[in-house]
């Protein structure tokens, strides 16, 4: 295993970390709203690690807020007893990009948990088929991604479903690029090298939604470990 792939493991370690302190402190609770908890994840994160950069936008969404893709900004609001939230952090552990997200049900509202362990399985089972794959291109992958949730009973609610990660600044993102995202218009291999003869490396990003009952679920991680 290369020293770029054992540096983001090592940032996803402590991700996954400062994300059991979330739930361990209790932190998610009704009548808090979603900035007030986004404010607490960054003081937390702080006090944890030091860290007070970001390499995307820090995202706390509740209840119908669960939605909404990753480029809107909706609302800000309360949450409810017996609501449903999810949690999409990006930070930057000694110059080594994350990208974590996890969802969470305050009840049990058998729909919402369902829900939970649904994108669990997914996102498991998205990564099983890309492992299987010599050649893969995100386009593929994506439409896998759809059918999955399809195969649950729910709608893939994210116009992508991950994106290339790396070392900060890590390459820019150019959001008109698909060839760096999990993208229905992406045709590129996966598994290609980048244009210095690297191994590139993946971030999956399952999102199920369910209109009508106005839920949603988000599960992030690292692809390529």
């Amino acid at each position: 295993m290369n020293d770029t792939k054992l540096q983001l493991i090592g940032a996803e370690k402590k991700a996954a970390q400062l994300f059991n302190q979330i739930d361990n402190r209790g932190l998610i609770c009704p009548g808090k709203s979603e900035n007030d908890l986004n404010a607490e994840i960054f003081n937390l994160a702080f006090e944890l690690y030091g860290i007070k950069k970001y390499w995307h936008k820090r995202i706390v969404r509740a209840g119908k807020n669960t939605l909404k893709p990753y480029n809107e900004n909706p609302d800000n609001l309360i949450i409810q007893e017996d609501d449903i939230l999810f949690i999409d952090f990006g930070p930057i552990f000694d110059e080594w990009e994350a990208d974590y997200g996890r969802t969470y049900v305050l009840g049990d509202d058998k729909l919402k948990l369902k829900l939970v362990k649904d994108i669990s399985l997914a996102w498991n089972e998205c990564k099983n088929f890309f492992i299987s794959r010599k050649h893969i291109t995100g386009a593929e992958l994506y439409d896998y991604a759809v059918k999955s949730a399809n195969n649950y009973g729910w709608k893939f609610g994210g116009e992508i479903a991950g994106h290339l990660i790396g070392h900060f600044p890590h390459e820019k993102l150019d959001k008109e690029d698909k060839t760096n995202y999990v993208h229905p218009d992406n045709n590129i291999d996966m598994l290609a090298l980048d244009i210095n003869g690297n191994k590139r490396d993946w971030i999956l990003e399952i999102h199920f939604v369910d209109n009508e009952k106005e839920i949603g679920g988000f599960f992030e991680q690292l692809l390529t470990c």
